[in-house]
């Protein structure tokens, strides 16, 4: 390894006795709650509009089949427990870019510089691809879910006009889907949490091989579990049908493909500049 330069190796702040650090520790802390909680008493002023938009593909799905969109609440107090569910959920999304702010604020000054500018880019691809994943989850597994779990309702959905038809399908006991309100939205956050965190698998890969935990050839030369570890993923993050559980396995394995590539390029980028400075060793055949 090459020696380093002051330039590019001093750490901006001197090093502090432990007391400051967990008092600057308390303070970012401190700053992130104070983000959250005026985040979430945002979100609890419109956590009607948020709560349309999380509907969206149930009632998609529910006019397709000529229903109407409704949800209902078990208990009395379920209501008020939905608000402040939303209202955490879209606070702790609204105010993520001052939460990672202040953990930046914190680990920087402990950093290197040529660490500050390695860890930077990760840091903004983060909530990048957690976003593109929720963004999937919404639009394409979410509809795809809900039209599954909805093809099993039987029965007159919608009593007709005509008295004839109605003596031939009273026998039959319907199966109408009347959801409840919370039941629903806990089962759509773990569908954009689940996508949301699957998509950060080429941000935590690459960061690994940045680090040098990982290579190209290690992480091609474990496709095999990847593939069953993905499958797995599939099958515990999505309804029981075949087709959501190929398109998960399809972007989940493609990503993985992509942070091959993206570790191999770190590598040859590394060994260029080791070759550059003379340093590079090669490999004992």
């Amino acid at each position: 390894m090459a020696a380093n330069t002051p330039q590019d190796d001093d750490i901006d702040d001197s090093s502090a006795p432990l007391i400051e650090h967990l008092a600057e520790l308390r303070t970012r802390i401190i700053w992130s709650l104070l983000a959250f909680i005026a985040a979430m008493l945002v979100c609890y002023t419109v956590w009607n509009p948020i709560y349309n938009f999380l509907t969206r593909p149930i009632c998609s799905a529910l006019e397709e089949r000529s229903q109407e969109c409704g949800l209902i609440l078990l208990k009395l107090q379920e209501g008020f427990f939905v608000a402040i569910r939303i209202s955490l959920l879209g606070g702790f999304v609204l105010a993520f870019p001052v939460i990672a702010y202040q953990m930046w604020r914190f680990v920087a000054p402990g950093l290197y510089r040529n660490e500050k500018r390695a860890f930077l880019p990760f840091l903004i691809a983060s909530p990048v691809m957690f976003f593109f994943g929720a963004a999937f989850a919404y639009y394409i597994i979410l509809p795809m879910a809900y039209s599954f779990f909805l093809g099993f309702q039987q029965g007159p959905l919608q009593l007709p006009d005509d008295p004839a038809t109605t003596q031939g399908a009273s026998s039959m006991a319907a199966i109408v889907f009347q959801g409840s309100v919370d039941e629903y939205l806990s089962l759509t956050t773990k569908f954009i949490l689940a996508f949301g965190l699957s998509f950060q698998l080429p941000v935590l890969l690459t960061l690994m091989g940045r680090a040098g935990l990982v290579s190209a050839t290690s992480l091609a030369g474990a496709r095999r579990y990847a593939v069953l570890a993905i499958l797995v993923l599939a099958a515990l993050a999505t309804p029981p049908d075949v087709i959501s559980q190929v398109v998960l396995f399809t972007v989940v394995y493609g990503l993985y493909e992509v942070s091959i590539q993206l570790v191999s390029r770190i590598e040859r980028r590394r060994e260029a500049e080791l070759r550059a400075q003379g340093l590079w060793v090669e490999d004992e055949p």
